[in-house]
């Protein structure tokens, strides 16, 4: 059931950012510390399964870096090497929400993200072979601390 609310709420959010691909609402700055829970792998070995992190190896985010600034500027640094180097498509931020989401050129492997700031609840997607029948992804959840006393 979680699966499907998350992903409906990401057809939400993405079907929304669509028609509007920056809305920041607010000035933020976020120094984050997120630590790995569990991952949803969808590939040919595993369709939709579930593995925490006793089960699989993951890296947590040790400083996840988000600067967001009123109207139209959202940097992200620290989230994967992808995003770091590519400009973001999707850009969203308020006082809920951080929202994100990149392509590759050819637009076969994109990247998304969203961070609740209410809850510290970071999800990570990663989606390969768009252009195909069978795509593959990559679902990370981890749970964040922000290091900003201020913010």
């Amino acid at each position: 059931m979680k699966i499907f609310i998350f992903t409906f709420t990401l057809f939400y959010f993405f079907s929304f950012a669509q028609a509007q691909n920056t809305n920041i609402t607010l000035n933020s700055d976020l120094n984050l510390v997120c630590k790995f829970e569990k991952v949803i792998l969808k590939n040919p070995n595993h369709n939709f399964e579930s593995f925490t992190k006793d089960q699989i190896k993951r890296k947590d985010i040790n400083k996840l870096i988000i600067e967001s600034k009123t109207p139209n500027t959202l940097n992200v640094k620290n989230l994967s090497k992808f995003i770091d180097k590519i400009d973001l498509e999707v850009k969203i931020s308020n006082k809920d929400i951080v929202l994100i989401q990149a392509f590759d050129e050819e637009r076969n492997y994109s990247e998304s993200a969203v961070f609740t700031k209410k809850t510290g609840e970071l999800i990570h997607e990663i989606t390969t072979n768009i252009k195909q029948e069978e795509k593959e992804k990559d679902i990370s959840f981890y749970s964040c601390k922000n290091n900003n006393k201020d913010t």
